[in-house]
């Protein structure tokens, strides 16, 4: 119980440290493949200091409430997660937590907001699968849903999962909003929707979207991290590193290939939850 607490309050108090370095770095990294110099890595904090110090402004007063409740849900979900919790129960609670997100875009009233809304729904229904695949690839395996236990085996779970892996790789390219997914809101002035489902989203409520941002991006390299993760050193530095090395990937996706259309990510993404995911179920249906 004492580690799970101070597991929980390292994540409370490290990820969105982690996060903005990690943003930081993809500005850096971004602006060396175009050849410029680029930013500070430091600059995702001096944005979000600005925000918070702006003045407040909301096209309605129920918005922030919203926001608000996105940033507790994901901040929820990762707490689960480090706290060696269910991961079906994490699965869930991001999910509601992205629900909040296309709610507060909807209630603004504006079109380009609505759209990126739409939109935001469309890469949920094609990257869930594939998340719950995974779990149930996890489960499969280790015989829990319960990080705590997947954490523990003597086996890595890498190569008697490498399709799921690979599916899952492919999906965070949609949840870290990359190109060429980043159909909904991009972090970059490059899409005919401005900023999509974040349009109307000013000041300190975009200041809280981007710490959401910072944690959500944890949380979920650390579904990379127990893939590697076999109870011993050496699997949690296999882990550390590959997660490091996924999101330079995903970095590198995102400098490499121009935005597809929603149709593209959705059919995309279910092809590869049917047959990277659910062929490797079925071997680990046959093998364990």
């Amino acid at each position: 119980m004492v580690i799970k607490v101070i597991s929980v309050i390292a994540y409370l108090v490290l990820a969105p440290i982690v996060g903005c370095i990690l943003a930081g770095l993809d500005r850096k990294v971004s602006a060396k493949m175009q050849r410029r110099v680029g930013p500070p890595i430091l600059q995702p904090y001096y944005d979000v200091r600005k925000l918070f110090e702006k003045e407040k402004m909301a096209p309605t007063r129920y918005q922030d409430f919203y926001i608000i409740a996105y940033l507790v849900f994901l901040i929820g979900a990762g707490a689960i997660f480090f706290a060696g919790g269910d991961l079906l129960l994490v699965i869930f609670t991001e999910t509601i937590g992205a629900a909040f997100l296309v709610i507060a875009a909807y209630s603004s009233n504006s079109p380009y907001a609505e759209v990126g809304a739409e939109r935001e729904l469309l890469q949920m229904m094609a990257y869930e699968p594939m998340m719950l695949l995974t779990a149930v690839g996890f489960y499969m395996f280790h015989g829990s849903f319960t990080v705590d236990d997947l954490v523990k085996p003597d086996t890595m779970a890498f190569l008697p999962m490498i399709g799921l892996f690979i599916g899952f790789i492919y999906i965070l390219t949609i949840k870290f909003r990359k190109s060429p997914f980043d159909l909904s809101m991009s972090h970059h002035a490059h899409q005919e929707l401005v900023r999509g489902v974040t349009t109307e989203f000013v000041g300190r409520t975009m200041g809280w979207i981007e710490v959401s941002h910072w944690y959500e991006n944890i949380f979920l390299l650390g579904f990379i991290f127990l893939f590697f993760c076999n109870g011993t050193v050496w699997g949690c530095v296999i882990g550390a590193l590959v997660c490091i090395a996924a999101y330079f990937l995903e970095v590198f996706i995102d400098n490499s290939f121009a935005r597809m259309k929603w149709q593209f990510a959705f059919k995309s993404a279910w092809i590869v939850a049917i047959v990277l995911g659910m062929v490797n179920i079925f071997i680990l249906q046959l093998v364990f």
